[in-house]
């Protein structure tokens, strides 16, 4: 595999089904040796920050929905499995799953993406507060809030894959 390959592959998945950025992060040479997890987060988000609006927008369309279809079905990503489950929305109780597939699907209809929260240190409570608070937003604020949220999933997992930096 080449270093390009190398890098995609290790990284490309940081920004949900999103290996463009970590593609083009390469090709621009921001891929700065050594490889650290803020080196790293800096490159990718640059490149986020400069994706089109339509392209940003299928990065927040990848996330899956919190507590959605995709975890019943254990069909999330690692990275998402472990961190929906560290916050506990593994175990809702039905009453709590109603209320968020409620949510999801306000959210989505409202914003055409899913909600999208960095669930670390967060409990169930924590992220319903934010999802009822969230989904009063305006478009513009929740887009901008919904791709500040992405960054920081991205920080998160960048450092977990660099636990020395």
């Amino acid at each position: 595999m080449t270093a390009r390959g190398d890098f995609v592959a290790r990284f490309g998945g940081v920004f949900e089904h999103s290996p463009f950025i970590a593609e083009r992060a390469y090709d621009e040479g921001l891929a700065i040796v050594p490889l650290s997890a803020k080196r790293v987060h800096d490159a990718l988000c640059l490149i986020f920050r400069r994706a089109t609006v339509e392209e940003r927008l299928g990065v927040l369309r990848a996330h899956p929905d919190l507590a959605g279809r995709l975890a019943i079905a254990g069909e999330l990503t690692e990275d998402s499995r472990k961190e929906q489950a560290g916050a506990g929305l593994d175990r809702l109780s039905p009453a709590e799953h109603a209320r968020f597939t409620e949510l999801n699907a306000a959210y989505v209809e409202k914003f055409g993406f899913p909600f999208i929260i960095a669930v670390k240190g967060l409990n169930k409570e924590d992220i319903l507060a934010a999802f009822e608070k969230r989904v009063g937003n305006s478009r513009d604020e929740e887009f901008t809030t919904a791709t500040a949220q992405v960054e920081r999933i991205a920080l998160l997992r960048l450092t977990t894959m660099f636990p020395e930096t």
